[in-house]
């Protein structure tokens, strides 16, 4: 098979640089082998596939423009600058963050001017290119600018913050997400079956797949090599005995346990209510077991954020009143910086919550108020809390006699909220722990004062 960039020999040593780690012959990784060549195998970043899209129009060769392909691992930035490549017909030059300098960057460049004098385009593929010193970076803005390179760069992290603003300016930046497990599973099947890969040597179990597709969170790259390490762990060969891969196979492959856990099952409602209950009892130590198993599943870690969210204010409340914010916090890191890194967060409200005071009292005080508004408890908002801000409202004693508690030394002062039918009812009732323990004190003075209860009530502080 052909190198996936089609580079001319003709120059030699020019491209040799460029050949190597992108070879696909039949001693390449599977995950190189199985590198798409068209744009029709591609699995997964439909969102940059559309017809007429920036990098449809590149891949096709109707729009030249430099490209940061930024995503995670194994999502398919290498195979995106293949294609590229393919596409406009130029010359390939790679180059890795991690062993160039200035010196080289500028050697391609100078090499990639005097191609374009003979009328010939040199696309720069960058790897890693975050990890590029602010000095590299700026070797490359004239090039980029004057299109004397394609650039073509990769990067893992948010290319806002590891590459330099002139450099951003004058490139696409196209954000690929990690596969779901539909494409995983694709990308497997497809890497059994095709002649280039496993060539039907093994078949897969399902138990076996289902581990495949967890254990690759997304990165297609880490299921094609736990696939290859596994038919090679049972000495599978095209042409050979077809073996069935099972889980066993998998494990010892990849020296990681398979998780019993389906996310679509009894196991994905078990652990998850597990997990809670450790929570709301308090074990942190079990509470961190279940987030572990639910992490090595691969269960979405959005899922485990908003049930986080949820537990803050279900079984903590107002006890912690912090443990929402710490929730909330989690799933915002998990938003923001994905798997694996959002799992320290998400351990951390974890840990945040099974230590916390538990409360039920706002689950208890909404559910009272909304049974109440169900079965027709709700009346008329009294006329001194009703709206005044247009006009004849006064005419209509809206907003009239309203007292302003800012005004009274205490922040709190005599006066009906509540509808005539509901003055005097208790939603509310906060325990004696954490930091309802001050409000089960504070509460009743509020509402003396407000209810006039007593003449005197006690300063509320």
């Amino acid at each position: 098979m052909d190198s996936l960039f089609d580079a001319d020999p003709a120059d030699g040593a020019d491209d040799s640089s460029a050949r190597r780690g992108f070879d696909a012959g039949p001693r390449a990784p599977l995950a190189v082998r199985m590198r798409p060549q068209r744009l029709s195998d591609v699995v997964g970043q439909t969102h940059l596939l559309k017809p007429g899209s920036p990098l449809q129009r590149l891949v096709e060769g109707s729009g030249a423009a430099s490209v940061l392909l930024y995503g995670p691992p194994g999502t398919g930035k290498t195979t995106m600058a293949s294609l590229i490549s393919r596409a406009t017909g130029a010359r390939f030059e790679a180059l890795s963050a991690l062993t160039a300098g200035v010196k080289e960057v500028r050697g391609v460049i100078d090499l990639a001017r005097r191609r374009l004098v003979a009328g010939e385009q040199t696309v720069l593929f960058i790897d890693e290119v975050h990890r590029f010193s602010k000095n590299q970076q700026d070797a490359l803005l004239d090039a980029v600018e004057n299109r004397i390179v394609l650039l073509v760069a990769a990067t893992t992290e948010n290319p806002s913050f590891s590459v330099v603003a002139p450099l951003l300016s004058r490139s696409l930046i196209l954000a690929l997400q990690p596969l779901d497990d539909a494409e995983i599973g694709t990308v497997l099947d497809r890497a059994i079956a095709a002649p280039e890969g496993l060539d039907g040597a093994v078949t897969l179990a399902d138990d076996a797949r289902d581990h495949l597709i967890a254990v690759a969170g997304g990165d297609a790259r880490r299921a094609l090599t736990a696939l290859e390490a596994a038919a090679a762990g049972v000495g599978a060969a095209p042409g050979g005995p077809v073996v069935e891969l099972g889980v066993a196979d998998v494990e010892a492959a990849i020296d990681q346990a398979a998780v019993r856990y389906d996310r679509n099952g009894d196991q994905h409602y078990d652990v998850t209510s597990a997990f809670i209950k450790s929570i709301r009892g308090s074990d942190v130590d079990a509470a961190l077991h279940y987030l572990a198993r639910m992490i090595s599943a691969g269960e979405d870690p959005r899922f485990i954020a908003r049930r986080l969210m949820i537990h803050a204010s279900e079984d903590i409340g107002m006890a912690d009143p912090t443990a929402l914010t710490t929730a909330v916090n989690a799933a915002q890191v998990v938003a923001m910086v994905g798997m694996p890194e959002a799992r320290l967060a998400l351990a951390q409200a974890t840990i945040h919550l099974a230590t916390a005071p538990k409360s039920n009292g706002v689950v208890s005080a909404i559910g009272a108020a909304m049974a109440d508004v169900s079965a027709g408890r709700i009346g008329s908002v009294p006329p001194h809390l009703r709206d005044g801000h247009y006009s004849g409202a006064k005419d209509l004693g809206s907003a009239v006699g309203y007292r302003y508690p800012h005004d009274d030394p205490d922040g709190v002062l005599a006066q009906q909220y509540a509808p005539d039918e509901l003055v005097g009812v208790d939603y509310y009732a906060p325990t004696g722990r954490g930091a309802e323990r001050e409000l089960a004190v504070r509460l009743p003075r509020l509402r003396a004062i407000i209810r006039r209860l007593r003449r005197s009530a006690p300063p509320v502080d």
